[in-house]
């Protein structure tokens, strides 16, 4: 068994917020397959590939109650023009809101929810939806790229590349009025969010993270300290005012090229199997994970049949990870039912 931190030989006592209370035995799939976000088509087909690489079946195989919503149908208005160089600003935000809500109400009736993108803009409108029903959030953010570009800040305009800045309370009065974004405020402050796996930061990002304080590991500091190490800061770092739901926001393109080579930003030198599934086995461990995201799986951007198929494999293994599957296999004693309610969070 891993050692921990100090803090989590405390985790037996109560999780301080009720939007933890029976969290564990519900779990609500949700899709999003959206694009526009980012340049690349085909990734809003990652929930379809997703599923079909066997998630419903692997979840049902914990112990878990499923709940398969299907996915959000978006609108894309058919005008939408670039907003001081933020491509697709409307269709981004709706999309979000649309998400936003439906993310509040499945966390709201008392599941875990995994969100299936997508492209990480996506991440706007799932951590702002679970913060409604749990404000007092974290945020693990397992990334090969920061995505906390400012509109005047982005060499790209792309809104994937952007969404903790839309999050962070700190960057309020570096956030033009976007339009579509009206309905969304800031609701989290930078000590509340750790980033893993960076390798690939923009200039104007990493005068973010450093002059906002905020708390992240590249990729040679988990060559440097370890990936036991770097989880045992990071949860510590997190949870040292009080025990509180943990996000869990995992871009595939985390994970070595070598392993998740569908997807639309791969960058050498990424994290390896094992270090993907500690991450996700000690957020597990913790009891506190409470919503996930698993985006920017690009099924078109695979080499081959087997490209995609690995890629999707491996985005199964991280929610499964997530969600209490270990390398020392399942102990669960019984299956519980699928359910399919594709249209009830909608």
């Amino acid at each position: 068994m891993a050692l921990r931190g100090s803090l989590f030989r405390l985790l037996t006592t109560q999780v301080g917020h009720s939007c933890q209370q029976s969290r564990a035995q519900s779990v609500a799939v949700l899709g999003a397959p959206f694009s526009r976000g980012q340049k690349r088509r085909g990734v809003e087909h990652g929930p379809k590939v997703i599923r079909d690489a066997g998630l419903i079946d692997r979840l049902s195989g914990l112990d878990y109650s499923v709940h398969d919503f299907g996915d959000l149908n978006f609108h894309h208005p058919e005008k939408d023009e670039p907003y001081m160089d933020v491509k697709f600003p409307r269709t981004v935000g709706s999309a979000n809101k649309m998400l936003s809500g439906a993310a509040s109400r499945a966390i709201g009736a008392g599941h875990t929810l995994v969100m299936l993108g997508g492209d990480h803009s996506l991440a706007i409108g799932s951590v702002s939806g679970h913060a409604q029903q749990c404000p007092d959030l974290c945020v693990i953010w397992v990334d090969a790229h920061a995505d906390i570009n400012t509109p005047t800040t982005s060499p790209s305009g792309n809104l994937h590349g952007q969404p903790v800045a839309f999050m962070l309370k700190e960057l309020q009065d570096k956030m033009p009025a976007i339009p579509g974004f009206s309905w969304t405020k800031p609701f989290l402050s930078s000590r509340d969010l750790v980033y893993i796996g960076l390798r690939d930061v923009d200039p104007g990002e990493r005068h973010i993270l450093k002059d906002l304080g905020i708390q992240y590991f590249t990729m040679r500091d988990i060559d440097r300290l370890g990936i036991q190490r770097v989880m045992e800061v990071t949860l510590d770092h997190l949870m040292a005012r009080k025990q509180r739901p943990i996000h869990l926001s995992f871009d595939i393109d985390a994970f070595d090229p070598s392993l998740a080579p569908a997807t639309g930003t791969p960058v050498n030198g990424g994290l390896t199997y094992r270090e993907g599934m500690f991450i996700t086995e000690e957020i597990h461990n913790t009891g506190l994970l409470s919503a996930m995201d698993l985006v920017e799986v690009n099924p078109m951007l695979g080499a081959n049949r087997e490209a995609v198929e690995a890629t999707a494999s491996l985005a199964v293994d991280v929610i499964a990870s997530s969600l209490g599957q270990t390398r020392e296999g399942s102990q669960t004693m019984n299956l519980p039912q699928r359910q399919d309610e594709s249209q009830t969070l909608v």
